[in-house]
């Protein structure tokens, strides 16, 4: 008698479909807040880098002269302006997240309630491998002309 060459089934735990269903319509609420707060942050950073550039504008006036207090003003709106890079930071943060969690609500769906026949199951892209799309943790002035 030859041993059977199939492997072992991988465990598996059952769970309500009403939790299942609970579990996953959070998840993509969780998305949709995401989203929400990258639209929220995108139009902060446009309205602050609209002030500063106003602000840099009459603090470049020639009227103002040369002090070094008004240097070290300047400067400080400077870094400030390049402190507002995190926002691009953050939004890819927030779509690797979204990705990530969409795709888990679907899988689960997928998983545990299978598929009729003919119905479509929505597209998800693979789940990221790498676990952070931004590996910079702080920000440091650079070459960038801001103004």
């Amino acid at each position: 008698m030859e041993p059977s060459l199939t492997p072992p089934a991988a465990p598996a735990v059952q769970l309500p479909v009403m939790l299942v269903a609970e579990v996953q319509d959070s998840l993509l609420v969780v998305v949709h807040d995401l989203t929400r707060l990258d639209g929220l942050l995108a139009h902060t950073m446009e309205n602050l880098m609209e002030r500063f550039t106003t602000a840099s504008a009459h603090l470049s006036s020639p009227a103002l002269g040369h002090s070094e207090e008004l240097d070290r003003v300047r400067s400080a709106l400077h870094a400030a302006v390049t402190e507002l890079q995190f926002q691009d930071m953050a939004s890819q943060l927030i779509v690797h997240t979204s990705k990530i969690l969409q795709g888990c609500a679907y899988r689960l769906a997928s998983e545990s309630m299978g598929s009729e026949d003919g119905e479509a199951v929505p597209f998800v892209e693979e789940v990221p491998e790498r676990p952070n799309p931004v590996t910079q943790d702080e920000m440091d002035a650079g070459s960038i002309e801001l103004f």
